[in-house]
């Protein structure tokens, strides 16, 4: 088939990746080609080369200096993400049909959602958070256009109160996160912000006693500077935002990998990376991971209980590496994922809801 992936137009679909959101698009876009099917994708610029991108840029405009000083004028950054994807959608209403047979939307903006009935192909946009207003108004005047998965269970009932959304755990690609031997210290990865609050994970850590080593990029750096830092010590280490080779090697040598999510966690794809190396997880239970953590592959604590997360590391250290390696790539794996979403192109290519 013809697919066209829509990405965000500000993270690179590219390592180091910014989030889950580009890490499964630069899945998805991969393995897609690798099963035959003709595949844009749409992200920002300097996004991975090796994949078929085409930037996606607002075009040229700059507002003038008398509208900007409007006490409502919109930040340009706003301005800028609003032309940038009008100026797509624009384009595919126009040519679309020519050369696409399906609208894959993982983008946080509104207006690939809100443009949805204008198109001439179907589109499809994934849902990678809990519930927004821009997104939530976008389907209140698409008249039903777009069709939705979600990145698990937890999203999709989130949103059940405004669309249905067809389910489709993200995944991982189990080649590139290969098993390790385990045995080193607790680690900790993802994006260094209060939502993801890995100084709960240093807190867990310390008081089960073990080396904990963190990684990934500092997007809120006043939040790292006033909770993460301070409790940096010879038993915590913070090592950067590493790519995928070393991350995977990271992981594979850890003993357990910590999550804390601070909030409704749509998917948890750091515990699916961890899975797939062998490493056990030890989480809160909080948003998708109770779906992705199954018995025998790691230990749930309630959510923001210290000391129950301390005696879950403990517990998740003992768990059989090669069961929960086994469990990732039967169940949290990207050919499954893109095997799901093959189906939906088809349903939408023969004019069925993708739900």
């Amino acid at each position: 088939m013809r697919v066209c992936l829509v990405a965000s137009n500000r993270f690179p679909v590219a390592e180091p990746f910014a989030g889950g959101l580009e890490a499964l698009t630069h899945h998805l876009a991969r393995l897609l080609v690798g099963r035959g099917h003709a595949v844009t994708v749409y992200a920002a610029a300097d996004s991975d080369p090796a994949l078929p991108v085409r930037a996606l840029t607002p075009p040229r405009f700059r507002p003038s200096a008398v509208s900007m000083r409007d006490v409502n004028a919109p930040a340009e950054e706003w301005m800028a993400d609003h032309h940038a994807y009008l100026d797509l959608m624009l384009d595919l209403v126009r040519t679309g049909a020519d050369r696409f047979d399906v609208v894959h939307n993982h983008s946080l903006h509104h207006l690939p959602v809100a443009m949805a009935d204008l198109l001439p192909v179907p589109l499809v946009t994934t849902l990678h958070t809990p519930p927004l207003p821009w997104l939530e108004s976008a389907v209140a005047v698409s008249g039903g256009a777009s069709s939705f998965t979600a990145v698990s269970e937890c999203t999709a009932r989130a949103w059940a109160g405004t669309i249905e959304a067809r389910p489709v755990l993200n995944g991982v690609d189990t080649r590139a996160w290969r098993p390790g031997p385990g045995g080193g210290p607790v680690v900790w990865t993802g994006r260094l912000v209060r939502e993801k609050a890995p100084h709960l994970a240093v807190d867990a850590a310390r008081l089960a006693g073990r080396e904990i080593v963190l990684a990934g990029p500092a997007q809120d750096r006043e939040y790292v500077a006033e909770e993460l830092l301070p409790r940096l010590g010879p038993d915590a280490r913070l090592v950067g935002h590493l790519d995928h080779r070393r991350l995977a090697r990271l992981l594979g040598r850890a003993s357990v990998a910590v999550v804390t999510p601070a909030w409704e966690e749509p998917y948890g794809l750091v515990a699916a990376e961890a899975m797939s190396c062998g490493t056990p997880v030890a989480a809160f239970a909080r948003g998708a991971l109770p779906e992705i953590v199954a018995e025998g592959t790691g230990v749930l604590c309630a959510p923001d209980d210290v000391a129950g997360l301390a005696a879950a590391i403990e517990e998740a250290a003992r768990c059989d590496r090669r069961a929960v390696r086994r469990h990732a790539v039967r169940r949290l794996s990207a050919e499954r994922m893109v095997a799901e979403y093959e189906q939906v192109y088809a349903s939408l290519a023969h004019g069925e809801v993708a739900a």
